[in-house]
C-alpha cells in the first residue's frame, strides 16, 4: 500500500471515531448538567443526576449488542459497509436527542424516549471502534501495530474536546435559562453536519487486506459470536478486564468529576469545562507516546506501569480532588486522563492482536465493549452514591479496585505483539497480501 492510501485509511479510522465519540460524549456532558432536570420531575435533592447517569449507562449496555450485530456482518461482509451503517445509526439517534421535549411538555414519555435513543446511541458505538481499529491495524507494516492503532484512539479525545469547548462556548455565549431552554441542543444537532464528514471520507474506503485475505482462504464463520465464546472464551475475558481500569479512570476523571466538581466544590460550569478541556490534552498527548512505547517494548509492559500508576491515583482523588483547590483540583485531571491514554493508546491494537481475522472485528468489539459495562456503565452512579455514604476517599478505593482488576487480567495475558493467531501472524497477514 502506497503512503497516501494508509493516509486516507488512518484519516478515516481517526475521524470517523472522533464523530462517534463526539457524540457520545456530549450526551455524558449534557447528564452531567441538564438532562436531570429536564427528563425528569423534581425529587430529594441528587435524585435528577442519579436518574440522568442511570439514562448514561443504557448506552454502555447497547454497546456489546450493537458489537455482536454489527461485528457478525463486519466478519461476513466487511469492515466498510459495517462502519457506515453504526456511524448513521449513531448520528441519527444523537440528532433526534437533540429534537426531543423535556418532561414538562410530554411527561414519562420524555425519559422513555430519550432511554430509546441512549439505546441507539449504544448500538451504533458498538459496532465503530471495531471496526475503526482493524482499518487502522489490519493496514499496518510489520513494527508498527501499536502506532497504527493510535489513530482510532485519538478520536476519544478530540471528540471530547470537541463536544466540551463547543459546551463551554454555549455556557459563556449563553445566560443559565437560555442554555437550559434550548441552548444544550445544539451540540445534539450539529452532529448531523459531522456525519456527513464521516461518512464522505468512508464510503471511499475498500476492504483491509487481511479481510480480503481471509475471504480467498475460506467461507466466513457463520455465527462469529459463538465462535469467540466457544474457542477464544479466555481472550474474550482477559481484553474486557484489561479494559476496566481505563473505563473506570476517565469516565470517573470526565462525567463524575464534572457533576461533583459544579454540584458540591462550587464550580461554574464554564471553569470545570475548562479544566477538563486542559487535562483532555494530558490523554491526548499519552495516546502516541504509548503507542510508540508498545512498540518498542510490547504491549504488557505499557499496560502494566499505567495501571499501577491508575492504582496509585486512587489515593490522590481526596486529597486532590476533593480539596477544591483549583491547583489540585486541575492537577488531579491531569493526572488520571494522562494515565487514562498511557493505557488506552495500546488498545487499538492489542485487542485486535487477541483474535485471528475471521472473528477479529466480533472479537475486539465484544472486548472493548463488555469492558465497558464493567469499567463505565456504573462509574458515575456508583461514584455518586459513594460520595453520599461516606465521602470522595471511597471513590478511589472504587478507581484503585479497578486497576487491580485490570492489572491481574494484563498479568494473564500474554504479549501479542507479532504474535501468532491462529496459525498466522498478524504483520505476515498483511505483508503477504
Amino acid at each position: 500500500m502506497n503512503a497516501p492510501s494508509a493516509r486516507r485509511i488512518l484519516i478515516a479510522s481517526f475521524v470517523g471515531t472522533a464523530i462517534e465519540f463526539y457524540d457520545f460524549y456530549i450526551y455524558a456532558t449534557a447528564a452531567a448538567l441538564v438532562i436531570g432536570p429536564i427528563f425528569f420531575p423534581a425529587g430529594a435533592p441528587g435524585v435528577q443526576t442519579l436518574q440522568a447517569f442511570a439514562t448514561f449507562a443504557i448506552a454502555f449496555l447497547a454497546r456489546p449488542v450493537g458489537a455482536a450485530a454489527f461485528g457478525h456482518f463486519g466478519d461476513r461482509i466487511g469492515r466498510k459497509a459495517t462502519l457506515v451503517a453504526s456511524l448513521m445509526i449513531m448520528g441519527l439517534s444523537t440528532v433526534l436527542i437533540g429534537c426531543l421535549p423535556g418532561y414538562a411538555a410530554i411527561g414519562w414519555w420524555a425519559p422513555a424516549l430519550l432511554c430509546l435513543l441512549r439505546f441507539g446511541q449504544g448500538l451504533g458505538f458498538g459496532g465503530e471502534w471495531g471496526g475503526a481499529a482493524l482499518l487502522a491495524v489490519e493496514n499496518a507494516p510489520p513494527g508498527r501495530r501499536a502506532l497504527y492503532g493510535i489513530f482510532p484512539q485519538l478520536g476519544a479525545p478530540v471528540g471530547f474536546v470537541s463536544a466540551n469547548l463547543l459546551f463551554l462556548g454555549l455556557s459563556v455565549a449563553l445566560s443559565p435559562e437560555a442554555f437550559e431552554s434550548w441552548g444544550w441542543r445544539l451540540p445534539f444537532l450539529a452532529s448531523a453536519a459531522l456525519v456527513g464528514v464521516g461518512l464522505y471520507v468512508r464510503l471511499k474506503l475498500t476492504e483491509t487486506p487481511a479481510f480480503r485475505a481471509a475471504l480467498a482462504e475460506a467461507p466466513p464463520e457463520r455465527v462469529p459470536l459463538a465462535t469467540i465464546f466457544t474457542r477464544h472464551l479466555r481472550a474474550t475475558l482477559l481484553g474486557t478486564f484489561a479494559m476496566v481500569a481505563a473505563y473506570a479512570v476517565f469516565y470517573l476523571s470526565t462525567v463524575f468529576a464534572l457533576s461533583y466538581g459544579t454540584a458540591s466544590l462550587g464550580y461554574a460550569r464554564k471553569t470545570f469545562l475548562l479544566f477538563e478541556c486542559v487535562a483532555i490534552l494530558f490523554m491526548a498527548l499519552a495516546i502516541p507516546l504509548s503507542g510508540l512505547a508498545a512498540d518498542r517494548f510490547g504491549r504488557r509492559p505499557v499496560m502494566l506501569s499505567g495501571l499501577a500508576s491508575t492504582a496509585a491515583l486512587g489515593g490522590l482523588i481526596g486529597p486532590m480532588l476533593g480539596s477544591g483547590e483549583p491547583v489540585l483540583v486541575l492537577g488531579f485531571l491531569c493526572l488520571a486522563l494522562f494515565a487514562m491514554g498511557w493505557i488506552f493508546g495500546p488498545m487499538g491494537a492489542l485487542l485486535p492482536e487477541l483474535f485471528p481475522t475471521r472473528v477479529r472485528y466480533t472479537g475486539a468489539s465484544v472486548t472493548y465493549n463488555l469492558a465497558g459495562i464493567v469499567g463505565a456503565a456504573g462509574a458515575p452512579f456508583a461514584a455518586q452514591w459513594l460520595v453520599a455514604q461516606g465521602g470522595i476517599g471511597l471513590v478511589g478505593l472504587y478507581l484503585a479496585a479497578a486497576a487491580g482488576l485490570s492489572f491481574a487480567a494484563v498479568l494473564a495475558m500474554p504479549e501479542t505483539g507479532g504474535r501468532l493467531r491462529g496459525g498466522v501472524a498478524m504483520h505476515e497477514e498483511h505483508s503477504a497480501q
